[in-house]
């Protein structure tokens, strides 16, 4: 680590800080802001390379913080969205009653797949996320958000399945 980069970071935190907690509370609760903060700095520093000295440093911190706060806020719209709710989502059709099945079913089966994989899917299907914007995200390989959708889902289908009532036969 080069210590010239501490110190500059240092200095944009000084700087900075104070008026992106400010921004942030605007979009996240009291508690989280915090959090984020450090998240903001810490894509600061990964980004430190990117950054232009002949620009703005304020607008490229709050540039960040931006995409950090919306990320976030994407996030935690999905964590407040309890599935069954997710047929009243605007822009989609309320299912019919049985046409998603047991919805204690399928909360089960979500809680058997990998973070990873439950994640993906989440993010996909109840946030509305293209697998680019899961991606970038979740900062892993548009390859991997691809695997573990389809892993994910597989895994979903043979779990409902396997719990799947048999179909009457007279």
């Amino acid at each position: 680590m080069d210590t010239s980069d501490e110190e500059a970071l240092g200095e944009c935190y000084r700087t900075h800080a104070p008026s992106v907690r400010s921004y942030l509370r605007r979009f996240v609760p009291a508690q989280e802001v915090e959090d984020l903060l450090q998240v903001v700095f810490a894509d600061v520093w990964r980004s430190r390379r990117r950054y232009d000295p002949g620009r703005s440093q304020a607008a490229w911190v709050f540039a960040i913080a931006h995409r950090r706060a919306v990320d976030h806020l994407r996030v935690r719209r999905l964590l407040t969205v309890p599935l069954q709710e997710a047929g009243d989502l605007p822009g989609r059709a309320r299912p019919a009653p049985d046409a998603l099945g047991d919805r204690d079913q399928i909360d089960r089966a979500l809680a058997e797949l990998s973070d990873a994989q439950r994640q993906a899917i989440e993010l996909a299907y109840f946030a509305d996320l293209t697998q680019r914007e899961i991606a970038d995200h979740l900062r892993v390989p548009i390859g991997t958000v691809k695997a573990r959708i389809s892993r994910g889902l597989h895994r979903l289908s043979a779990l409902l399945e396997q719990h799947e009532p048999p179909m009457y036969t007279p």
